[in-house]
């Protein structure tokens, strides 16, 4: 997912010194042949250096070299999934770095595209192995995870720090109102599998063709958004709000946020200063596109041997394949962006946090499970829209608790409360979710 950088102290905190332009990477005075390999270490480094949350890179090499030598499927499972974790930070470092240079639209498209690789790489590899569940219960996972765990952080850690603290109200309604469209896709399927078990028809035909159209509608639904934020509607996405500080012009240019969130964050003129003392970017278009593609392809091994080790874990350790997907997926894909929004919001920048918690929900709602529903269709695998009552149930109830407290533009800690005691019941209750439970639908057709 994409990952804010609101100052320019968490991108170089390691460094010792300031990444300004310069004779400190270039030294014309050097023929190209020096020159290049000195200006190649010193962005690696600075890159690697961009968050401390990179010191967990040493992962890397032994999740890989464990899948390779068929380690135990435990030691496979947990030195893979700590290894995703400063990948992710990465990618969404290079993102932000490529979509800058890209302009507004672009860029949103790139940061809608790569925002949350992590959960669509992990996402395509369980597909492959036909691992519906995972594949089903880490999009809901990631979803819960934003707009309960993440927005309740924000919500409590801010509350702790001011008494009140308000967001653009434009940007919460159009957000949640697009969460309760996204909720009836999933509420509509499992009605009608319901009420199809008791028919003769082939019900999961049918399900697969409700599928196929609903997740085509989706996706055309987030890019009429984009052109919605993006174009046509930009200027109801910059009212600033009233009693919070503007949100520093800075973020954007810096790419601390996707640009489909930028125009609802942007800041108002006395961030002018402010946008002039910006650091430099580490990494010009070429440099973030050769992080991109090799990070993906890490990730995308990690994922394979992290996957592949999942059975055995619920073999061995009676956690289930759900809880898995769920709960312990989604902090992969989003620990470093948690950490980094529990920040912003602690700044009093409570645009930059409802833009990065439901924001992302919205990506992985609209745009990411119906991608993979789509691409299910293409790989001849059965991933529906169909999931079980009780999940769609559980997720019908988060966006309606999330909605009811973003509605009024307005947030405290008890808030933040709210959502964060209402994501521990729901973890609680997949943790003794067992995966061979009947769904309601079933029972019902019987």
């Amino acid at each position: 997912m994409s990952i804010p950088r609101n100052d320019t102290n968490e991108r170089t905190g390691l460094l010792g010194r300031t990444t300004s332009s310069g004779s400190q990477y270039h030294h014309e005075e050097h023929p190209v042949w020096k020159r290049w390999p000195v200006n190649v270490y010193h962005v690696t480094r600075a890159t690697l250096v961009s968050n401390y949350v990179n010191a967990l890179l040493v992962f890397v090499p032994l999740g890989i070299i464990a899948g390779a030598l068929h380690w135990n499927p435990t030691a496979i499972f947990v030195l893979n999934f700590f290894a995703i974790i400063p990948l992710a930070s990465l990618l969404s470092f290079a993102t932000e770095e490529l979509s800058v240079k890209l302009g507004e639209t672009l860029g949103g498209l790139l940061n809608a595209t790569f925002g949350n690789a992590v959960e669509l790489i992990v996402s395509i590899v369980a597909l492959k192995n036909n691992e519906i569940r995972i594949v089903q219960s880490s999009m809901l996972g990631s979803i819960l995870s934003n707009i309960l765990l993440v927005l309740g952080c924000c919500f409590f850690a801010g509350g702790l720090y001011y008494e009140e603290q308000e967001f653009n109200e434009t940007v919460a309604s159009t957000m949640s109102s697009l969460m309760a469209v996204a909720s009836a896709s999933l509420i509509i399927p499992a009605t009608l599998y319901a009420v199809l078990s008791r028919s003769k028809s082939k019900t999961e035909d049918n399900i697969l063709i409700l599928s196929h159209g609903t997740a085509i509608i989706l996706l055309i639904l987030y890019i009429l958004y984009l052109v919605f934020q993006l174009k046509t509607h930009t200027r109801l996405f910059e009212d600033a709000p009233k009693k919070n500080p503007a949100v520093s012009g800075d973020a954007e240019a810096n790419g601390d946020i996707p640009a489909q969130v930028v125009s609802a964050t942007a800041g108002t003129a006395a961030d002018d200063e402010e946008e002039q003392e910006e650091e430099e970017h580490i990494l010009n278009p070429w440099a973030a596109g050769v992080a991109l593609v090799v990070v993906t392809v890490l990730v995308a091994v990690c994922a394979e041997y992290l996957v592949d080790s999942i059975d055995s874990i619920v073999e061995t350790s009676h956690i289930s394949k759900t809880f898995i997907g769920l709960v312990l997926l989604p902090i992969v894909g989003n620990a470093a962006e948690h950490v980094t929004a529990v920040v912003v919001a602690i700044k009093n920048k409570m645009n930059l946090a409802i833009g990065v918690a439901i924001g992302s929900s919205m990506q992985i709602a609209l745009l990411v499970t119906p991608f993979l529903v789509i691409l299910g269709w293409i790989m001849d695998r059965p991933m529906t829209l169909h999931f079980q009552t009780f999940e769609t149930v559980v997720f019908f109830l988060s966006v309606l608790v999330t909605n009811y407290l973003i509605q009024d533009g307005k947030s405290n800690y008890l808030e933040g409360a709210m959502l964060l005691g209402t994501y521990i019941i729901i973890a609680l209750a997949f943790y003794i979710y067992p995966d061979d439970a009947p769904d309601i639908g079933s029972l019902i057709g019987s």
